[in-house]
């Protein structure tokens, strides 16, 4: 049954930062009759260029009151990780549907809060992973349904990025594990590369909290946060799949995240930020495709509109949030010594930290399914 008439009036709550992409997406959204743009919820109001082409907005400090004021139909949530819950119960006490930003909540509890409040007030609730709408998470689990790389033997992630000092200071939370006493649990295991291990959790057909069996940690840090920026993981699912994530903010040369699939016969990467697939196996040459992708709000508009599957519905994220409470509830980072990174000054002025060779072992785990500790013992 369609949720009233197209357009829907959706709310965006976050429109600096990240939030900007979401404002884009709004207005593309609106150029195909879907939605219109009722109200922005921010701290500080934006300014008419930021606007520009979006007349009539509401502007209001507080969500409720703006949800109430405009008849909005979908809030998109991109605000700090520590208002996710209160804000998506807002909104769902009003019987609005939700867009959550990833990482959906710091907590295995609040998560649950916003899960449980969703099914209460008979809400949808979609959680922001835009991996997860990718085509080719479809033609991959066909691949290997069909035997091209033989039995799959494990899976894993890769994220080499840079980040430099002020990325930290970008806001209060930024870096953090705890504000306040306050769980934030802005880790790049959580955060940054968060779909680098949601994905790799999605391939292995194991997004439910029920699909985890084990999860091993090594979280660092190089710079002075208080959360990791250097950190690995191995996950045992309940099927027997190993799955790791090697990712890091501190890389000598940044490149694409990846997901590399395990088979007896071959294997099968995934750059999930492109939409990218290769495909290599015994006696074939190398195959790449590049796949469609289906937006989260588009799904979700289309789901209140059409009755199309949520795509990445809570429930969906339950094992990317059993990795969320194994980081928040795991001793804080280990500082990397002094020894291992080196400073460098950045082209714009700013400075960044770089671990040593972590490009390498970033590879080497995903390749070999092994923690930094394993690689590291067995150097030569």
């Amino acid at each position: 049954m369609r949720h009233g008439p197209l357009p829907f009036p959706v709310v965006l709550a976050g429109a600096r930062g990240h939030g900007r992409w979401h404002l884009e997406n709004i207005r593309r959204l609106t150029d195909a009759g879907l939605v219109r743009l009722a109200g922005v919820c921010e701290l500080r109001p934006l300014d008419p260029a930021e606007l520009d082409g979006f007349p009539g907005v509401a502007q209001s400090d507080d969500l409720g009151a703006l949800l109430d004021a405009t008849g909005a139909r979908i809030a998109v949530v991109c605000t700090p990780i520590a208002t996710h819950a209160d804000l998506a119960l807002a909104a769902a006490r009003r019987g609005v549907h939700l867009l959550l930003e990833k990482p959906p909540a710091p907590s295995f509890a609040e998560f649950h809060r916003i899960r449980d409040g969703a099914r209460l007030a008979g809400t949808a609730c979609q959680i922001g992973f835009q991996s997860l709408g990718s085509h080719a998470l479809g033609a991959i689990a066909r691949l290997v349904a069909e035997g091209a790389v033989g039995e799959v033997t494990g899976i894993g992630a890769a994220g080499a990025w840079a980040r430099d000092e002020a990325y930290f200071r970008r806001a209060p939370w930024a870096g953090k594990r705890r504000l306040g006493g306050t769980d934030v649990v802005d880790g790049v295991l959580t955060n940054p590369l968060a779909h680098a291990v949601a994905t790799a959790l999605a391939l292995d057909g194991s997004p439910f909290a029920e699909d985890v069996a084990d999860i091993e940690l090594e979280l660092a840090r190089a710079n002075d946060i208080q959360a990791d920026d250097t950190s690995c993981l191995r996950v045992t699912t309940a099927r027997g799949t190993r799955v790791t994530a090697a990712v890091t903010l501190c890389a000598e040369e940044p490149g694409e995240p990846y997901v590399l699939v395990h088979g007896r016969r071959g294997r099968i990467t995934f750059w999930y930020k492109q939409d990218r697939v290769l495909l290599q196996r015994a006696g074939h040459g190398p195959v790449e495709t590049v796949h469609g992708r289906t937006d989260l709000l588009e799904n979700l508009v289309h789901h209140l509109a059409d009755g199309d599957e949520l795509l990445v519905p809570p429930d969906r994220a339950g094992a990317f949030m059993r990795v969320v409470e194994a980081v928040r509830t795991a001793p804080d980072p280990r500082p990397l010594p002094a020894a291992d990174w080196y400073a460098e000054e950045t082209a714009d002025g700013s400075r960044r930290r770089i671990v040593k060779g972590v490009d390498g072992l970033v590879r080497a785990s995903a390749e070999t399914l092994s923690l930094f500790s394993e690689l590291e013992a067995n150097a030569p």
